[in-house]
Parts: C-alpha cells; structure tokens; sequence
C-alpha cells in the first residue's frame, strides 16, 4: 500500500511537472499554478492587501504574532510564476512557526519583467519596511525556490550597499545557480516529481536579461557570502537542485556563516507546501520556528 508522500509525487508528477514546460504557454502555467494553491491545507491567518513602496503586497497575520516580529517571504516560480494565490498559504505556515506577520510581496515577473525587476522589488519592500518602523533585528528574510535565490540575493545586495541587514534567512530548495551546473539536475532527474532541466534553463533564460547565467547578481551560489546572517536551507532528497542547496551549505560555511542545513529523506521540491498532510513538511516548518527561536535569543 502507498504511503501519502507517494501518493503525492504520482500526482505532482501527472498534474504539475507536464505544465512546467517551455512548450505551455507562460499565462496558462501561471493560472494553473495560481488554482493549485487552493488544494493546499491552510493555517489560520488574516490578510490585506495594499501596496508598500508601489509593490503589491499580501499582509498575512498568522494567530499568536509577535508584534516585533516580521518576515518578509520571496515566492517561488521559477521568477515566472507564482505569487499570492499559489504562495499565501505557505507564507502563512512560515509566519505562523516564526510567530510573526509575513509580507508576501507580488514582484515583477518575467519573461515580461527581466532582472533586475524582481531584485529592485525586494529590495524596495524591505527597505520600506525599515523605514516605516519595522527593526531589522526582528525581521526574517525567506524564500522558496526562484524566491529563496532572490532572497539570498537580495541579502548580498543590502550588505555590498552598507544597508540594514535581516536577523536571519530562510531558504527553502534554493535555486541559486542559473547555469544549472550541479550534478543532481542528471543524476536526479528521474526522481524529481516536479521539475525538469528544460523548463528551468528557459526560466534562467527568461529571467536573467543582459546577465550570464554565472553571473552572482542573479545565481547567487557564485558570490561572496561573508557578511550575512545566520541561514536555514532545507531540500528535499530527490530535487534535481540538490546539489544548488549542498554547495551553498558548503560555501557558506567556508564564508564563516552560521548556517543549518537539513535534508529530508524522500520528498521533493518545496515540499514544506505540503504541510498539514506530510510529515516531513510539519517538521521542517518546527525546525524553522526553532532555528529562528535560537536567533532571536542570540
């Protein structure tokens, strides 16, 4: 008999991975996409929406808030797709184990939007936030996939510009390496439920303009880290960008940061999107509230 996570995989391998394809069109991909988010178990949490620094942006109050505390969450999408209908609920979960609101921010996309629209949008929400009151000390930077690169990035580009940096970030399968050069996008290609190489490198493609696919600016595996705050990355065991997730562990404590790093056995892609239903994805999420628990207590 299957066990749920199987049950899982069949049906992201059947519904999800064909339309993650170059060959469907972008406006189909992010409407399927968007509906998708409605089959995932939700949390309580109030939102608002409103726009912060001409961005728009999803204000999410999970229950028993810390009224210090905020994160500011980085959907996934492979910088195509994806926003608050496919990411509120995981936003929400992430803001309800760090005990505090997350402001999911709709950045621009591409192939309409190239770099550095997503990276200008980050960082106008985060700056905005500061400035409105919001202590830098108390605030989380997180991201899934596509949107934990560019919450990376966006982590590098506050440092080289001298400005406030997060408490911490939280990368949940980061996609930092745009070349794709890691060797599990072949030995894991068959194991990965979600993803293929050909929709990732015209994502890469689509995303990064006028900069090479080694470039930091947009696969922030290749810059510098010295400097940043403490990180979580969490992977699945079967990502075909599970190599991207071992050699930023590998980097960053070459780097001197404190970073944790946990992979989990049998799961795949951003599987913390399966809260509630895999147990693998409750106990990520309880790791993530106790690493950012230890932080803050730092």
């Amino acid at each position: 008999m299957m066990d749920i996570r199987s049950v899982i995989n069949i049906f992201i391998r059947c519904s999800v991975k064909p339309i993650l394809s170059p060959e469907v069109p972008i406006w189909l991909q992010r409407m399927i996409i968007g509906v998708g988010g409605i089959l995932l178990r939700g949390t309580p949490y109030t939102t608002k929406k409103r726009a912060v620094d001409g961005v728009r942006t999803c204000i999410i109050t999970p229950p028993s808030t810390i009224e210090t505390r905020g994160t500011l969450y980085l959907h996934g999408g492979g910088y195509v797709l994806g926003g608050r209908g496919s990411h509120a609920k995981l936003a929400a979960r992430v803001g309800q184990s760090v005990r505090s609101k997350v402001w999911l921010p709709d950045y621009r996309l591409a192939p309409e939007k190239p770099y550095p629209h997503a990276l200008n949008d980050a960082l106008r929400v985060y700056l905005s936030l500061i400035k409105s009151g919001q202590a830098p000390h108390q605030l989380v930077l997180a991201g899934d996939s596509a949107g934990a690169g560019l919450a990376l990035a966006t982590a590098i580009a506050l440092r080289d510009a001298a400005l406030p940096l997060p408490r911490a970030i939280i990368l949940y399968s980061p996609w930092v390496d745009l070349s794709l050069s890691g060797r599990s996008i072949e030995t894991h290609l068959s194991r990965d439920s979600m993803l293929k190489p050909d929709w990732l490198s015209w994502c890469a493609d689509a995303y990064r303009g006028a900069l090479q696919k080694t470039d930091a600016e947009c696969s922030p595996l290749f810059a510098t880290l010295e400097g940043l705050p403490p990180i979580l990355i969490h992977v699945g065991s079967e990502e075909i960008l599970l190599d991207d997730s071992l050699r930023l562990t590998k980097s960053a404590q070459k780097a001197g940061l404190n970073v944790e790093f946990s992979c989990f056995e049998g799961v795949g892609h951003v599987f913390q999107l399966q809260a509630g239903i895999i147990d693998e994805a409750d106990r990520s999420l309880r790791q993530t509230g106790e690493f950012i628990e230890r932080i803050m207590r730092q």
